[in-house]
């Protein structure tokens, strides 16, 4: 059994106080997308932006949580993608004081477990260009690089990433 499982966000306000702690845990992250100033993540910003993601009905917003209940990280998954149909990772982030312990990868692992008993033959996702430490992660997991473009919200540079599931 694995240390971590999947639990569906909430809009709940203790469930945005726990996602903004891992977005303040990670200012690389804020530095290298742009999206937040790394010193000050705004929990109104955080809830906007996952209240928009939970509320197309495409996205599946998932906090991963240890057996104890505590949040070490989540994820936001595009069910399925309008042009190419392959569900999309749009986002896997760790809690900062929760890095090099396998949170990652067993995050990841969930994912693609929760994908393949969906029937789905593959997954994708794009990592920006200037997150090298992202880039490494996900080719260890044994992603391949499929494209480079720049993403469609921002126009900021990114490689586009596939691996299959079956």
């Amino acid at each position: 059994m694995s240390p971590l499982y999947l639990s569906p966000f909430r809009l709940a306000p203790e469930d945005i106080a726990e996602v903004v702690g891992i977005y303040t845990s990670n200012p690389e992250y804020g530095r290298a997308s742009g999206e937040y100033d790394p010193a000050r993540v705004q929990a109104h910003q955080v809830e906007a932006e996952l209240r928009a993601d939970t509320g197309t009905g495409g996205f599946d917003v998932l906090l991963a949580r240890e057996v104890g209940g505590q949040v070490v990280g989540l994820a936001s998954i595009l069910r399925q993608h309008p042009k190419d149909g392959y569900p999309w990772i749009g986002l896997l982030m760790v809690h900062g004081d929760q890095h090099r312990q396998g949170h990652g990868r067993l995050l990841a692992d969930l994912i693609e477990e929760r994908l393949r008993a969906q029937d789905r033959s593959g997954v994708r996702l794009a990592v920006l260009e200037n997150n090298p430490t992202a880039l490494a992660f996900w080719r260890s997991l044994g992603w391949q690089e499929i494209d480079r473009r720049p993403d469609v919200q921002y126009g900021r540079p990114c490689i586009v990433m596939h691996k299959q599931l079956n």
